[in-house]
């Protein structure tokens, strides 16, 4: 599964990245040279970060159903 974004968020990542290399290293991005360097991170870095945010969930998830059973177990009469 390919990361993408959509064009309002894509827009937004691209002006950010303008502005850091204008910041950091002193280098004006044109929109188009800021898209490349973003399609190359969503494309190399992205599964790998998106792999990772799923696997965050679905520890959380898993921590709070183990939360869960442990708050509303009733103890059976036997």
């Amino acid at each position: 599964m390919a990361v993408t974004l959509d064009d309002e968020r894509r827009a937004q990542m691209t002006k950010k990245l303008q502005g850091y290399f204008l910041e950091e290293f002193d280098e004006e991005l044109s929109a188009f040279r800021a898209e490349g360097v973003l399609d190359f991170f969503l494309e190399r870095l992205g599964p790998s970060v998106y792999n990772q945010g799923v696997q965050d969930a679905r520890i959380y998830i898993m921590q709070k159903l183990d939360d869960l059973d442990a708050e509303i177990h009733e103890p059976e009469v036997g």
